[in-house]
């Protein structure tokens, strides 16, 4: 069997990097001295690696981060916001995912809620767990206009899926009726399956007021199935006096280049 009957096959078997891997060792004299079963391993090395990488980037790509250059690593603690970094640290491992519960990020405009919520998301894209950004009025619209083609099943299970999904503007407008029923019906079906990061400019205490309070007989359904074991990020300026917003810390304002 030639060298290049081998290589067809493995490209045919759509082993592309274990074929590269496997030219750059016939290439290379040295490798001669090299044991076959230490060679092998190279090769499934190369193709395991690449398979690797290649499912990291599908899932992030299919998270669809709003700020997908966002890291844990990058979070700057230094800025004039009070955060526990040891708690942040902590959720970078994912263990709130597989015990199924969920964070709110709150925090005014620029806080840097958006930042955080696609770091953690990253760090559970790198552990292989299913992510989904989109901001709360994109999904309800998204719910709408489903309903109206009538594939609303499909389009609430897109959301309902993903083991982490990171909801954006979280209450950022009080939803109707409709759309309170939608919420509903997607977190009762993520719950006890999956995590949400509930990202927010109103603090945790005022939820029930944004649903409709009293006035709202589902108001405290959708709350009752988040809020119980949930983490509290709560992004607030130790000095306000020269805070900073984090959309200039991290060169995400657009009006400063302008």
């Amino acid at each position: 069997m030639t060298n290049q009957i081998t290589v067809d096959k493995l490209l045919e078997m759509r082993l592309s990097a274990m074929s590269d891997a496997f030219l750059i060792q016939l290439n290379d004299p040295q490798m001669q001295e090299v044991p076959f079963e230490d060679r092998f391993g190279m090769l499934v090395d190369a193709e395991y690696t690449n398979r690797k990488n290649n499912s990291l980037k599908r899932l992030i790509k299919g998270a669809a981060f709003d700020q997908p250059e966002a890291h844990i690593a990058a979070i700057d603690y230094t800025s004039g916001r009070k955060l526990n970094r040891a708690l942040i640290e902590r959720l970078a491992t994912c263990e709130y995912i597989v015990e199924h519960r969920n964070i709110f990020i709150t925090g005014a405009t620029g806080s840097g809620k958006t930042y955080m919520a696609c770091a953690l998301g990253m760090e559970a894209c790198k552990q292989r767990f299913k992510t989904k950004y989109i901001r709360l009025p994109d999904l309800l619209l998204d719910l709408e206009i489903a309903r109206t083609e009538n594939n609303y099943r499909k389009v609430l299970t897109k959301y309902a899926n993903p083991r982490l999904l990171i909801l954006d503007e979280w209450l950022l407008l009080k939803p109707t009726e409709t759309e309170q029923h939608d919420i509903l019906e997607l977190l009762h079906a993520r719950r006890k399956t999956s995590s949400t990061i509930f990202c927010s400019q109103y603090h945790d205490s005022g939820w029930y007021d944004q649903l409709g309070g009293d006035d709202s007989p589902l108001a405290e359904a959708i709350l009752d199935r988040i809020k119980h074991d949930a983490y509290k990020i709560n992004i607030i300026p130790a000095d306000p006096a020269n805070y900073r917003s984090m959309r200039e810390v991290y060169g995400l304002d657009k009006s400063l280049s302008e």
